[in-house]
C-alpha cells in the first residue's frame, strides 16, 4: 500500500503505461531506481527533497506497476523516461539515478541534454567493453526456480543479504517484494546492462554529482571510471553506504545532493 502522503498517477506515453508516484512541489526532480526495483527505493529520500522539489519516481517501463515489455534494454528504459517528460510537459529536470538508475540517466542526457538541468549518478559504472566482459559470469541475484514448498523466497532473500544493512530486514523485505513482481524478467535489468554501450555516450556537460557508496562491493569500485568521462563532474563518497543506499541513508544522500543544487542553482 502507498502512503497517503505519496500520489501516484499512471501516464499513458507512446512508449506505454508508466506508473510513477510524485510529492512536493517546485522546480521537477525524476528519481531513477536500479534493478529490479520500483519507486518504492526512494521511499525514504522523495519527503527529504520535496520541500524543494517536485519529485517525481517512475517506475521504468518493465518494473514495478508499470507496463510489462519483451524487449528490455537501456535504450528502451531511457526513451520511456524522455517519453514519461513529454506526457507530463517538462521541458527541463534535474535527474537523480541509483546503480541502473544513473546508466539510464546517462543514456537521458545523451539523447536530450537540453531537457537535464542537473544530474545526479549513484554507483553508476562506466559501462565499456572493459566492464561488459566482467558481467556475463555474474551469478543471477534475482531469478530463481519457483518452488512448491517457498524455498525460492529464501533463496532470494540470502543471494542479497551480503549487500544490505544487518538488522534491517525490512529493507530486504522491499527487494524481495520487488523481485517478485517481475516474475520470470527479475534479471532483465541486469542483462540490459551487459548489452548496454555507454561509449560515445557521456556527452553530457551541465552540472553532475557522482556518489560512492564505500560499503557497495560491486558499485563502488566502478564509480571512479565514470567520474573519470565526466570532466565536469565531482565526486562524493558516503562512508558506510552499502547497495541500497537511497533508503539505508537517506538523510546523508538529501544532504549532499541539496547541497550540489543549491552550489548550482
Amino acid at each position: 500500500m502507498i502512503d497517503p502522503a505519496f500520489t501516484p498517477h499512471y501516464a499513458r506515453t507512446r512508449d506505454g503505461l508508466v506508473h510513477y508516484v510524485e510529492l512536493g512541489a517546485g522546480d521537477p526532480l525524476v528519481l531513477l531506481h536500479q534493478t529490479p526495483r520500483s519507486w518504492d527505493e526512494f521511499r525514504e529520500l522523495m519527503p527529504l527533497l520535496a520541500d524543494r522539489h517536485r519529485v517525481i519516481a517512475p517506475d521504468l517501463i518493465g518494473f514495478g506497476a508499470s507496463e510489462r515489455i519483451a524487449d528490455h534494454s537501456i535504450e528502451r528504459y531511457a526513451g520511456s523516461v524522455v517519453a514519461l517528460l513529454d506526457a507530463l510537459d517538462l521541458p527541463q529536470v534535474d535527474l537523480l539515478g541509483h546503480q541502473m538508475g544513473g546508466i539510464v540517466a546517462v543514456e537521458v542526457s545523451a539523447r536530450v541534454p537540453e531537457r537535464v538541468r542537473r544530474m545526479v549518478l549513484s554507483g553508476t559504472p562506466y559501462v565499456d567493453e572493459a566492464f561488459r566482459r566482467r558481467r556475463p559470469g555474474m551469478h543471477p541475484l534475482s531469478l530463481v526456480e519457483l518452488q512448491d514448498d517457498g524455498r525460492h523466497l529464501t533463496e532470494i532473500w540470502v543471494r542479497r543479504s551480503g549487500f544490505y544493512p544487518p538488522a534491517r530486514p525490512d529493507l530486504l523485505d522491499r527487494y524481495v517484494r520487488d523481485v517478485l513482481l517481475q516474475e520470470d524478467q527479475a534479471e532483465e535489468g541486469h542483462r540490459a546492462i551487459s548489452g548496454y554501450r555507454m561509449e560515445g555516450r557521456t556527452t553530457y556537460r551541465g552540472p553532475l554529482l557522482c556518489l560512492g557508496a564505500t560499503a557497495d562491493p560491486v558499485a563502488f569500485p566502478e564509480v571512479p571510471r565514470l567520474v573519470e568521462q565526466f570532466p565536469q563532474s565531482r565526486l562524493e563518497i558516503v562512508q558506510g553506504g552499502m547497495v541500497p543506499l537511497m533508503e539505508h541513508m537517506p538523510e546523508e544522500v538529501a544532504a549532499i545532493v541539496t547541497k550540489f543544487f543549491d552550489e548550482q542553482a
